[in-house]
C-alpha cells in the first residue's frame, strides 16, 4: 500500500494549457513543439468545422490552423479571463476564413483573365464561385456570431447578468452610452480597477467616480451596460467589438 501511494504522491501534475503558454512565452521553446505536436488533433477539428471536411496533415488549411494556434499561444493573456482554448479557436478560425476568402478572389482574378476563347465559361465560373462562396461566408459569419454571443451570455452569468437585462438597461442616448464606452475603456485600461472588477465581479465605485468624473448616481445607473462592454474589451469578441467600432476608437 506504501508503496502505490509514493508512486501517487511522485507523479507529477500536468501544467494547464494556460500555465505551458507562460512557459513557452518565457522562452521554453521545447515545450512549445510539444504543445504543437499534442495539439494537432484539435486544430484539424477545428479547421475542419470550418472547411466543413476532413482535413489532413498535408491540408494547406490545416498548416494556417497550426500557425493560427502557434499565435494564440504566444498572444494569449491570462489577465484577459478567457481559456487559451476558446482563444485559440476563435484565432484559428479568423485565420482559415481569411484563407479561404483569399483564394476565392485569387481563383476569381485568375478565371477573369482566362483567353477570350474561354470567356462564357469562365464568366459562368466566376459568377457560380462568387455566389457559393457569397452564401458560405453569410452562413460562417452566422455560425461564429452566434457562437460568440453563447460565450458571452456565460460570461454575463459569471456577474449575475443576462442578455436580457442588457438590452432592457442599455442607455437609451447616444451621449449616455458613449459615456458608458468611456468608463469602460478606463477600467480595462487601469490593472487596479480591472482587478478589481474580475475578482470581486462588480464595479468599482468609489474608485471610478474619482477616476472618471462623474456622478455615483451616473455609474450606478449604467452599471450593468459599463460592466458588459468591460467583458466585451477584455475578451476575444470579435464581432461584438466590431459593433464598438466607430463609437470610440477600441
Amino acid at each position: 500500500m506504501l508503496f502505490f501511494l509514493s508512486i501517487i504522491t511522485k507523479r507529477k501534475v500536468k501544467p494547464s494549457l494556460e500555465e505551458m503558454a507562460i512557459s513557452i512565452q518565457n522562452g521554453d521553446e521545447q515545450l512549445l513543439n510539444n504543445v504543437l505536436e499534442d495539439y494537432k488533433p484539435f486544430v484539424k477539428k477545428t479547421v475542419s468545422s470550418v472547411c466543413k471536411r476532413y482535413i489532413t496533415d498535408n491540408d494547406d488549411e490545416f498548416s494556417i490552423g497550426l500557425i493560427a494556434f502557434n499565435d494564440a499561444i504566444w498572444k494569449y493573456n491570462q489577465t484577459r479571463g478567457s481559456s487559451l482554448i476558446s482563444f485559440a479557436e476563435i484565432v484559428i478560425k479568423r485565420k482559415v476564413i481569411d484563407y479561404i476568402r483569399k483564394n476565392a478572389k485569387d481563383n476569381t482574378v485568375g478565371m477573369e483573365q482566362a483567353s477570350l476563347s474561354d470567356e462564357n465559361s469562365a464568366t459562368s465560373s466566376v459568377i457560380e464561385n462568387s455566389i457559393s462562396v457569397s452564401e458560405y461566408e453569410k452562413q460562417q459569419e452566422a455560425s461564429n456570431r452566434g457562437e460568440e454571443i453563447l460565450a458571452f451570455q456565460k460570461q454575463l452569468q459569471q456577474y449575475k447578468l443576462t442578455f436580457q437585462e442588457l438590452v432592457e438597461n442599455s442607455p437609451k442616448h447616444e451621449d449616455a452610452r458613449l459615456n458608458a464606452i468611456s468608463i469602460a475603456q478606463l477600467i480595462v485600461q487601469n490593472r487596479e480597477l480591472k482587478s478589481y472588477l474580475l475578482e470581486k465581479k462588480r464595479l468599482p465605485m468609489k474608485k471610478l467616480e474619482k477616476l472618471a468624473n462623474v456622478s455615483r448616481k451616473t455609474i450606478e445607473r449604467n452599471r450593468k451596460y459599463i460592466i458588459a462592454i468591460t467583458i466585451i474589451l477584455m475578451g476575444d469578441y470579435y464581432y461584438l467589438r466590431d459593433y464598438l467600432k466607430g463609437r470610440l476608437d477600441i
